[in-house]
């Protein structure tokens, strides 16, 4: 066991982002919100002590978190919500985050 020098982000879409999926792709309609939260994503940050720090992170990558939140339920871009700035991401997901990951992994 050991804990990686990482901090995490958990991801949960929030009803905007099921409101968005279910108007851009027709076999979405039978999705829930309770659904899409069963499993959030996680991400793995660089180390901050301080949750100010760890927003100022988020606040730089959050188009990228945006998008592969995006990408990882419908892959058609034209339809993608054109604004991705963090105050967008703060409205269409719930995060948290937390410090010290362990890793219980064998391998490297």
């Amino acid at each position: 066991m050991r804990v990686i020098n990482r901090s995490v982000l958990v991801v949960l879409p929030k009803q905007p982002f099921l409101d968005w999926l279910h108007g851009a792709g027709p076999t979405s309609k039978h999705l829930t919100l309770e659904s899409l939260r069963r499993e959030p994503s996680v991400y793995l940050l660089p180390a901050r002590g301080l949750e100010s720090d760890l927003e100022k992170c988020l606040e730089k990558l959050c188009k990228t978190i945006f998008e592969e939140q995006l990408d990882g339920w419908y892959r058609v871009k034209e339809l993608w919500p054109r604004d991705r700035s963090i105050t967008a991401f703060r409205e269409w997901f719930d995060y948290h985050f937390l410090s010290m990951p362990i890793d219980l992994a064998r391998e490297p």
